[in-house]
């Protein structure tokens, strides 16, 4: 059974970005698994961290990221998908990032989580031994997004990439931001057209993020229009020679 392994920075991004596809390979016959890096608890979180809960309802002694994690469980088995996996490392308001716009702008130079998150990958990909694998482009310059590609570039992997595009970032802006774009414009790319049932599928995963909704889409129905606004697509750029039996392709 071959497998693909998704590496999402934040619980949602694989599910929000190319759930669909997920959705399909597994329908299909492959073995999916959803891995998340930035997933640690952080106790008595402070500052800018904390005000990242309070804002969306939550109060100061819940263990948000726990929430999150349970959140993503719901949604692997909502694309149908296996048990996701979690990787402790803290998301970057936990590492000195100290208000929104400092989360798409320049790295701190303090930053180093590359450099553990990067061995951190290399272990993974080694024990789930993937035949795919599924990573953010960065567009919008999230700084997770940017380290997780990082992380993945230094490993210097020979396996085939779908890179996808980050989405809600994709949508939110007319030029969202491409700190990558170089990186990745010189690659291929490939659209998978998702069938009527991955697209449910797709749309009940991102639901589950129930923390994360209403901030991204205003809500329930919020998220409804923007999914529909899409058109039942999801575009990657490509690294390698991609699978001959990978499903959405031509419209399949």
């Amino acid at each position: 059974m071959p497998k693909a392994l998704a590496l999402s920075p934040h619980l949602d991004d694989a599910a929000f970005s190319c759930g669909g596809t997920l959705a399909m390979l597994a329908a299909s016959g492959w073995q999916v698994v959803m891995a998340t890096l930035f997933t640690g608890s952080v106790p008595e979180p402070r500052g800018f961290a904390l005000a990242c809960q309070l804002d969306k309802g939550l109060p100061a002694e819940a263990d948000y990221m726990a929430l999150r994690r349970k959140e993503d469980v719901a949604a692997a088995a909502a694309l149908g998908t296996a048990a996701p996996r979690h990787l402790p490392f803290r998301e970057a308001p936990h590492r000195g990032y100290g208000s929104a716009p400092e989360l798409f702008a320049a790295l701190r130079p303090d930053d180093r989580v590359a450099a553990g998150l990067a061995p951190a990958l290399a272990e993974l990909i080694a024990a789930e031994k993937p035949d795919l694998l599924l990573a953010p482009q960065a567009i919008g310059g999230h700084v997770d997004h940017v380290q997780a590609v990082r992380a993945l570039d230094a490993l210097a992997c020979p396996l085939p990439v779908l890179w996808w595009r980050d989405y809600p970032y994709t949508v939110r802006d007319a030029a969202p931001k491409e700190p990558l774009r170089d990186r990745f414009a010189t690659l291929g790319s490939r659209e998978i057209r998702l069938s009527p049932e991955a697209g449910s599928r797709k749309e009940a995963a991102c639901a589950a993020y129930a923390t994360q909704i209403g901030f991204q889409f205003g809500g329930r129905e919020g998220l409804s229009r923007r999914l529909a606004a899409e058109g039942g697509v999801e575009r990657f750029r490509v690294s390698g020679t991609l699978p001959d039996d990978l499903p959405g392709r031509d419209g399949a």
